[in-house]
């Protein structure tokens, strides 16, 4: 019997969505939190401790500096956060499915913002008025503040999303095929294909 490579990824996503749906949203949610928490230490830097912007470089900033200049660093986060919400959809149902949803979305402007600024840095191309690389919003709101807001307007869905699964109606228990919540998936195996048009 061969394995073709769809069959290889729809069995990859069907146990990512099963059995290692936990492990696998535990792992995610602790790089979520972590560069968060980067973003929260530089804001920290700079409105409580009164630093300057270029010296607020947040926890891994101050030793690797080139870190935060790196367009293609914030361009690479910004395509795990959001490929890591794409993959992980489909084990969720229901309420926590929905709000899952909403922050997959925001990622992925946030994710074009990303793109925008990547291009920029890599070009001569720069908005009318600007002599640096900027995003859309940027154009209106500092970048600092602007990546704080984006970090937290997908965050706090994320967050919802975690806890509504973890305890979900007796509806949404009877349709996981994970094992997140207690008494789910235990008889059951995600149907990946259909899954993923949900």
């Amino acid at each position: 019997m061969t394995i073709t490579p769809t069959g290889t990824w729809t069995g990859l996503l069907s146990s990512l969505n099963g059995r290692f749906h936990r492990t696998a949203l535990t792992v995610y949610m602790l790089i979520v939190v972590a560069h968060w928490a980067e973003h929260l230490v530089q804001a920290y830097q700079i409105w409580v401790l009164g630093w300057q912007r270029p010296e607020a470089r947040g926890v891994l900033g101050m030793p690797f500096p080139w870190l935060v200049s790196s367009e293609w660093l914030h361009y690479g986060y910004a395509i795990v956060m959001l490929v890591g919400l794409f993959l992980l959809r489909p084990g969720f149902t229901g309420r926590a499915k929905a709000w899952w949803t909403v922050a997959l979305a925001l990622q992925f402007w946030h994710h074009i913002e990303h793109a925008l600024l990547l291009v920029q840095a890599h070009s001569s191309f720069r908005f009318p008025g600007t002599t640096v690389a900027t995003s859309v919003l940027q154009l209106v709101v500092p970048r600092v503040e602007l990546h704080l807001f984006y970090n937290s307007v997908v965050f706090i869905p994320m967050l919802i999303a975690a806890y509504l699964h973890l305890r979900p109606s007796d509806a949404e228990r009877a349709s996981m095929a994970c094992t997140c919540a207690p008494g789910s998936g235990r008889a059951r195996t995600l149907r990946p294909v259909a899954a993923l048009g949900d």
